[in-house]
């Protein structure tokens, strides 16, 4: 079975003329005489006129489902493939034959455990939606809730192992004999795409993704996240409250009822940049096939999110260091983009910062001669990205992510408004989110978050001092494990000590001039 696998891939590579990748990196080790002999026996007369990005595409089409999401996520990778493959991979559709209503109730049961009349009063076994890697059938639980329950494919964690192996084989086979490939870091590619999958494998993870994001938007009139029905999960079964709305791919049945285009447009914007700065949590496969627009409803005119398998998490490191980054993009101070890099410790320190900004400026100058409605945010990220390679800065994960994520909030937006203007939308956001991060609200938050750790740290502090005092006088004797900890926590502890007396000098000033200005007014 693994032999004929490989062999329809192979065929599958020659006929659609990616040969010609190896063939071009062979011409190194063999010699140009040499290698164009191989290019020739390996074309075999074949007229391969189509573009490279869309033989690629159609080859991965052709190869099945998983390789289909493989391109998927190689698409977003836009700071390592040029700009013509990336678009073309991003056109490949997850569309692909149910499996049988049988297969997937014995799934259902083998998940759960139970007949599936035991779990729902009613279900149907034609599905409404099939992937790659699961299918979704509409059911109602015994109470009468209506519900949507995702199954996965049978057996797909042995399919998937399968083809990840035949990838890596061709991905280590590509980095020995193409330059560019090496480039590509085509291992590196794969490890996270098995990451994604495994990822998306295991559906009770997908039900957390899912409640946290709810959580988020409790109350909130931006976005709707469906319930989770956790008596009816298991890791290959997901039932969750069945939503309505429009696909927000259609445009005049979202006219037709009523629905505030432009609104919906800003909003998506201001949806992302909440999960991003406030919640550092936030949807990274938002594509016009996991939105909804709520209909006439309690729902009217509200995103609702579907397939929660991909999320981002970002640090308040990440979230402080994008923040600032952005608003530097916003004023076009390029120095200030450069120093960041520096302090994040992605840039090498030795890295000579008016190098570095001549890179950002060269990437961010020409975006800024459009008008400000043609400028994409995403597009200006994944320049910055492209151009930080050269200082040898690795690009971290999550802001990969979160690139990808920005450049589908921006189509999906401009495809509902064309003179969305991100920038405009986004600034106020940014600047107002800063002033909450380091105005008197933001010093209150921290003493309230810190106060619990004082409770149990401060009635320590004379025995971790009489103890650091006590080994002083007795020596330079190497301390144990024990008592450096003592030492970093008391030192952990006089800092915070020191931050609370400042902050209530602060206080006491300006509760001082206060008075004095009330005193002041009483007596004219």
């Amino acid at each position: 079975m693994r032999f004929l696998r490989l062999a329809r891939i192979t065929y599958v590579v020659w006929r659609h003329g990616l040969d010609e990748i190896a063939a071009t990196g062979a011409a190194a080790t063999l010699g140009t005489r040499s290698s164009l002999a191989l290019a020739r026996l390996l074309r075999l007369g074949r007229r391969l006129n189509s573009p490279r990005g869309e033989r690629l595409r159609e080859a991965l089409e052709s190869l099945g489902p998983i390789f289909v999401k493989f391109g998927q996520v190689l698409s977003t990778r836009r700071d390592l493939l040029p700009a013509d493959v990336a678009d073309e991979l991003a056109r490949l559709q997850d569309r692909v034959p149910p499996f049988p209503g049988e297969m997937a109730i014995a799934e259902i049961e083998r998940g759960l455990g139970r007949p599936l009349a035991d779990v729902y009063a009613e279900f149907d076994a034609t599905p409404v939606a099939s992937a790659s890697i699961a299918q979704v059938h509409f059911a109602r639980l015994h109470d009468g809730r209506p519900v949507a329950v995702k199954v996965l494919r049978p057996g797909m964690a042995d399919i998937i192992e399968r083809d990840l192996s035949l990838l890596r084989t061709f991905g280590g086979l590509l980095t020995r004999v193409s330059a560019d490939a090496r480039r590509l870091r085509p291992l590196e590619v794969i490890a996270e795409f098995d990451k994604y999958l495994n990822d998306e494998l295991d559906l009770i993870r997908e039900g957390a993704n899912a409640n946290q994001l709810r959580r988020n938007f409790a109350g909130s009139p931006l976005l709707r996240v469906p319930e989770m029905y956790w008596d009816a999960c298991a890791v290959n079964v997901l039932t969750m409250e069945r939503m309505h709305g429009i696909p927000i791919g259609r445009m005049t049945e979202m006219r037709d009822a009523g629905i505030d285009l432009k609104k919906l447009s800003r909003e998506g914007v201001e949806i992302f940049f909440t999960q991003v700065f406030r919640h550092g949590f936030f949807h990274a496969d938002m594509h016009p096939g996991n939105i909804l627009v709520g209909g006439p409803g309690p729902d009217f005119n509200r995103y609702i999110a579907l397939d929660f398998g991909i999320v981002g998490t970002l640090s308040e490191f990440d979230k402080n260091y994008l923040a600032q980054n952005f608003l530097a993009f916003f004023r076009r101070d390029y120095r200030r983009v450069a120093e960041l890099h520096v302090e994040s410790g992605w840039v090498p320190r030795r890295t000579r910062i008016e190098e570095l900004e001549s890179a950002v400026r060269a990437c961010c100058e020409p975006f800024f001669d459009r008008p400000l409605k043609e400028i994409s945010l995403g597009l200006v990220l994944m320049r910055l990205f492209q151009a930080s390679r050269r200082f040898d800065v690795e690009i971290q994960p999550q802001l990969v992510l979160l690139q990808k994520t920005l450049l589908n909030i921006e189509g999906l937006g401009r495809q509902l408004d064309p003179d969305l203007d991100l920038w405009v939308t986004a600034k106020p956001f940014l600047e107002r989110w800063m002033i909450e991060r380091i105005g008197p609200a933001a010093l209150k938050d921290r003493l309230e978050r810190e106060a619990t750790q004082w409770a149990q740290t401060l009635p320590q502090i004379p025995r971790l001092l009489h103890a650091a005092l006590a080994r002083r006088a007795a020596g330079p004797d190497p301390m144990p494990e024990w008592a450096q900890a003592l030492v970093t926590e008391t030192r952990q502890t006089r800092r915070w000590l020191s931050v609370a007396a400042g902050a209530l000098v602060v206080l006491a000033t300006v509760a001082v001039g206060l008075l004095a200005m009330v005193v002041m007014h009483s007596t004219h």
